[in-house]
């Protein structure tokens, strides 16, 4: 036998050993590795970790549309150590958890519109908050005129599971007193409005244009000196844009004609019209990146980040075909958000940092 036959031979017999010994201890080699990721896990606070500021972490960027890696609308705001929530889409209080972000420490939740893919991740979103968490009181939820029903829709359909938690773990970690939401309404405003203001934090409601949607609003963030805001669904909105002048970071929602006019047209061919139809209509209350990126450099924004990508993107080879140009129309950075990414404006500063929690 040549030397190169002995060394393979050896490899083969090496690899043979190494497998039946991982095989043999697959059960203490898995228990070993889970009880050190559940350390980790259990011990992981992003919230500790921030310095003083604001900060977004995008724990939604997706639509109505199915896509594997983008929740429902979803955006977190942290002023200082205060985490506050901007609308609930389906999977968001999943994401936040898998960001290292307490869903228990949520102070607030913000609500844009009533579009289904707004709020139909709230009910996870209350539980979470709830469960475990020592708050003694519901999850308080900021909207316009309408979070009324909503709230009380929601309240009504956990009930029954809200009473099952408490009789299985007791009222000392599911108290029934702080389980569900709050509404906390406000009229639907002419122009930017207060809504809230705590500890250094002031939140601006500014109408938006997602007719026949109504009402509709987006949201202003401000703490030392920085600034965040957050559109909610609109098209093109002079509102908006009056609502985000010098603003550090604007997060606006984006559609890219041309793709849905395709798949509206390839629904139609092949066979299912009203879907194709419904793809067509959501054409003329959404803004394209483009006009996106006129409203940012018309308010003057320093960076802007696209949210609620309609359609879902496969992967990040068709960035440049969503974008069609947009970076021409405006100056700053533009970033087709991603579910998990997170971006820092340390207060005292005029940075923006960014990177993601996944």
């Amino acid at each position: 036998m040549t030397k190169g036959r002995r060394i393979a031979l050896f490899i083969v017999l090496f690899a043979a050993v190494v497998a039946a010994v991982v095989l043999l201890f697959q059960r203490p080699i898995g228990l070993w590795l889970f009880e050190r990721g559940a350390a980790q896990a259990a011990a992981r606070d992003r919230l500790a970790d921030l310095p003083d500021g604001l900060h977004v972490a995008l724990c939604g960027t997706g639509s109505p549309l199915p896509s594997r890696d983008r929740a429902g609308a979803c955006t977190v705001v942290i002023a200082g150590k205060a985490m506050f929530v901007v609308d609930a889409g389906e999977g968001g209080a999943r994401n936040i958890s898998m960001m290292g972000l307490p869903n228990g420490k949520i102070r607030a939740l913000f609500l844009t519109h009533y579009h289904s893919d707004h709020i139909d991740g709230l009910g996870p979103m209350m539980l979470l908050r709830w469960t475990a968490s020592g708050n003694t009181a519901p999850l308080p939820v900021y909207g316009p005129d309408g979070v009324e029903a909503v709230i009380g829709g929601f309240n009504a359909a956990y009930a029954a599971d809200n009473r099952y938690r408490t009789a299985h773990h007791g009222a000392v970690v599911t108290p029934p007193a702080a389980a569900g939401a709050t509404a906390m309404p406000f009229a639907m405003p002419a122009a930017a409005t207060v809504v809230y203001e705590a500890d250094g934090l002031k939140v601006t409601a500014f109408p938006v244009d997602h007719r026949p949607v109504q009402p509709a609003v987006g949201y202003r963030f401000d703490y030392k000196g920085r600034s965040v805001v957050i559109s909610g669904d609109t098209a093109p909105s002079a509102s908006l844009e009056t609502a985000a002048k010098g603003a550090d970071l604007l997060i606006h929602e984006a559609l890219q004609p041309e793709m849905v006019q395709e798949l509206s047209d390839r629904l139609k061919a092949a066979g299912r019209p009203m879907t194709g139809q419904i793809m067509h209509d959501i054409l003329d209350y959404h803004a394209s990146p483009a006009q996106a990126a006129d409203s940012a450099r018309r308010a003057g924004v320093k960076m802007l980040v696209l949210s609620h990508i309609v359609p879902p993107l496969p992967s990040r080879a068709f960035y440049a075909a969503f974008l069609d140009g947009a970076e021409s129309h405006f100056d700053g950075p533009i970033v087709v958000g991603e579910d998990g990414q997170y971006f820092s404006l340390p207060a005292g500063s005029r940075e923006i940092e960014r990177g993601s929690w996944f």
